[in-house]
């Protein structure tokens, strides 16, 4: 009795792995998610994609041809969901490029308002001193005239005008902004003395002329020299102070627009900032709307590689087996295996 052929051992693969793959969506199911073409009948069924591989092992086929089939088809099949997770990124990218420049618009929104914060006035302005000196100088010169009119009035009675012409010339004789007596800054030379010194000198040497023919020489001697420090130190403060008056007005003037623009900046930059930030909570909002999205798309997409990975391993697998099993089975084996 001829001996019984020996059985044809199972080329399947192991039975581990088909409660993981009982988890996972019908292969047309999940295609037709993705696209509407037709899928290939050998990947319909993954028994069928069994039977591909171990044929392929039991000829002389090499596999590559249909893994390259394989992973071209989910190249196919996952082209518009690359499509979709490359949009979602750059919509993500645009919306963190809007966010950066508004909180960018922010900073330096910030940085402004610190600098001018920290703006100070272009000087400090004294103006209650400077008034009170410009008064007591009034004060000052209008006791001089007074002073004045008085020793002349006996040579020149019948003409006040010589009084006035007198003390102006002495009193009033300032050709600079600031007299050199009172601008540490202002370098002295002969022309300036002259100019300083002369009228005064001059119109004080007039009044001790005039004083010698009514009065004592000592007394003379003393109003000139009364007069002639007056006449050199106090007209000139007087117009000196009306300088220092225009400076300190100027400063007044200067450090009230400062403290308005301040104001008026900061109440513009806190409505700016508000507007920013809203801008960027609507952005922020629009971002986390298109995360999940992304999220699933990417998810999707993982799943669709997961797949193609699994049947690539599947193939893999039950070719590298028929290819382990080729020699000890029998030509008639492996015709009855192939179907012939």
């Amino acid at each position: 009795m001829p001996a019984a052929e020996p059985e044809a051992p199972t080329v399947r693969s192991s039975e581990a792995i088909q409660p993981s793959l009982a988890l996972l969506p019908d292969i047309d199911t999940q295609f037709s998610h993705f696209t509407d073409e037709p899928v290939p009948g050998w990947l319909t069924d993954l028994d069928l994609l069994r039977d591909e591989g171990v044929l392929y092992g039991l000829s002389e086929s090499r596999p590559e041809e249909k893994i390259l089939a394989i992973r071209h088809y989910f190249q196919r099949l996952s082209a518009p969901l690359d499509r979709q997770v490359e949009q979602h990124n750059e919509l993500i990218g645009e919306l963190n490029l809007f966010i950066g420049e508004r909180e960018q618009r922010i900073s330096e929104g910030a940085a402004r308002q610190a600098e001018l914060a920290a703006r100070q006035p272009p000087g400090e302005h004294q103006l209650p001193r400077t008034i009170a000196g410009l008064l007591l100088s009034g004060v000052m010169c209008t006791g001089t005239y007074y002073l004045l009119e008085e020793t002349l009035r006996p040579a020149f009675q019948e003409s006040r005008m010589i009084s006035i012409g007198v003390f102006l010339a002495g009193m009033f004789s300032l050709f600079g902004r600031v007299s050199v007596f009172h601008d540490a800054d202002t370098r002295l030379t002969f022309r300036r003395m002259l100019e300083e010194v002369a009228l005064p000198f001059a119109a004080s040497l007039f009044v001790f002329v005039q004083a010698l023919g009514t009065q004592p020489p000592l007394r003379a001697a003393a109003l000139f020299i009364f007069l002639f420090f007056l006449f050199l130190l106090g007209g000139k403060l007087l117009l000196g102070t009306l300088t220092v008056l225009r400076n300190d007005l100027r400063f007044l003037t200067a450090s009230r627009a400062l403290q308005r623009e301040k104001l008026t900046r900061s109440v513009e930059w806190e409505t700016e900032k508000a507007r920013l930030n809203t801008e960027i909570d609507g952005l922020r909002v629009q971002k986390w709307q298109v995360l999940p999205q992304l999220t699933r798309l990417e998810a999707e997409l993982h799943a669709l590689h997961a797949r193609r990975d699994m049947l690539i391993n599947i193939f893999e697998s039950e070719y590298s087996l028929a290819r382990s099993l080729k020699n000890r089975l029998t030509e008639g084996q492996r015709r009855l295996i192939r179907g012939d």
